[in-house]
């Protein structure tokens, strides 16, 4: 049984961990932990947990020292001097933050107005998409976790740009995520009365995803990505809808390119290319480690339009966190996340 531990695991992405976790079969919460509410049951946070989680948030060293692997769901700036700990111990850390996504320190410095304080680390650190990244996965010890615009763009493209279908310049992501994106802490723009019955923009053209989501376009592709990243916080509570713009670079059916993204992703369990004339919708993912996508050409503009939606809370952050754990200990990766998402 393998002994996991959280660190944050009263944030939302943390508390989803817990409940992920709590049906896995070959792995076992050991110990977690919160700055925020040190000492408290976590089901005093989360009543939802009552009876099904007793477990007291503790302090990291007890999370450390107790897990076989260790899963940080903190803010930037804060997984460094725990991964260090963590890798030293000759254990597995998972950071679902960003602070190994970059591999260049100049654009995490610039971005997140950090450095990389163990270069060495970093240079260990494993990008954890499964779908393209799953031999590099079994041979490290550090996964930096993907976040959600950063899986679902990616995902929804791969196939086009495996194929060399398109321009990898200037390509138009256009996001929506639900509010829990945001974090737990409440601010105005996440409040009841800005959130109900609003739609709006945020950080446009100036959001921190964009140079990871250009990062894994251009290893994908081989030539430098470049992309116009703009998110949408919407009246939702869960799921992200990635509906980007590509310009292809030759005439294409929409029946070859169904065929392509099928073949491309008929061995993913978690990737569901949809048949076509469908479009991806977040209500048909929630809470599954799910990606949907459906691919669409624009013929007046020779425009290609993929539309992928996922969770954010699950294979936006702990449900891949959970399959990337799966492949570093010889699991299978759909392992404790064959979840089949809710009709309504």
């Amino acid at each position: 049984m393998i002994k996991v531990g959280i660190i944050g695991a009263t944030g939302y992405a943390g508390a989803e961990l817990v409940r992920l976790l709590f049906n896995h079969p070959e792995a076992e919460i050991a110990a977690i932990s919160s700055v925020s509410f040190e000492g408290d049951l976590l089901n005093s946070v989360y009543p939802s947990y009552t009876k099904l989680n007793t477990q007291i948030c503790e302090n990291q060293e007890d999370v450390v020292e107790r897990s076989d692997v260790v899963f940080a769901a903190l803010p930037h700036g804060l997984s460094q001097e725990i991964a260090e700990k963590v890798i030293n111990k000759g254990k597995v850390f998972v950071d679902l933050g960003a602070d190994f996504r970059l591999q260049e320190e100049e654009t995490y410095e610039k971005w997140y107005d950090g450095k990389f304080t163990n270069k060495e680390l970093h240079k260990k650190a494993v990008y954890g998409l499964p779908e393209f990244f799953r031999d590099e996965i079994k041979n490290t010890k550090l996964i930096a976790n993907p976040g959600c615009y950063t899986t679902a763009v990616p995902l929804g493209l791969a196939p086009a740009v495996d194929a060399g279908l398109i321009e990898m310049q200037n390509i138009i992501c256009d996001c929506k995520s639900g509010v829990t994106g945001a974090g737990r802490s409440l601010t105005m723009t996440t409040h009841y009365p800005v959130m109900n019955e609003g739609f709006h923009p945020y950080k446009v053209a100036n959001h921190r995803h964009s140079p990871e989501i250009e990062q894994t376009l251009s290893i994908l592709s081989g030539e430098n990505a470049t992309v116009t990243f703009v998110p949408h916080l919407i009246p939702a509570n869960r799921g992200i809808l990635a509906t980007c713009y590509s310009r292809l670079k030759k005439d294409i059916s929409i029946e070859e390119l169904q065929e392509i993204y099928e073949n491309y992703y008929k061995d993913e369990y978690f990737v569901r290319v949809l048949a076509q004339g469908n479009v991806a919708n977040i209500h048909n993912v929630r809470y599954s480690n799910l990606c949907d996508i459906s691919v669409h050409i624009d013929e007046h503009t020779k425009t290609l339009v993929t539309v992928s939606a996922i969770d954010n809370m699950v294979k936006g952050a702990a449900g891949q966190a959970i399959q990337n754990m799966n492949i570093l200990f010889g699991l299978d990766e759909k392992t404790g996340l064959e979840i089949m998402p809710p009709a309504f």
